[in-house]
């Protein structure tokens, strides 16, 4: 997995989601998803969009984009949106 230090500067600039990212940290960085449907044996409201991973913080508060590779087991931790960033549209910069 990458972007450990990412996750942690999220959880720093944004304190009410803290607890939940070192959480998801935890979580993911312990599981092996080789599917979407595994991702959601540990986080039932994750959506994929083509190569993300897109996974709600704080009842939808928050959107954590996570670039996966199931093959090589790879999560790169892409960006940390409020609702109304993610609406914009701009994270869907890095799928393909």
């Amino acid at each position: 997995m990458i972007s450990r230090t990412t996750v942690k500067r999220f959880a720093a600039d944004h304190a009410d989601a803290s607890d939940e990212l070192h959480r998801w940290w935890q979580t993911a960085s312990h599981s092996t998803w080789r599917s979407l449907a595994d991702v959601r044996q540990c986080y039932p409201d994750a959506d994929q969009v083509q190569s993300l991973l897109i996974f709600n913080i704080r009842h939808n508060c928050y959107r954590l984009i996570v670039k996966v590779d199931y093959q090589a087991k790879l999560l790169m931790v892409k960006e940390f949106l409020t609702h109304t960033q993610y609406m914009r549209g701009g994270w869907k910069k890095w799928a393909h």
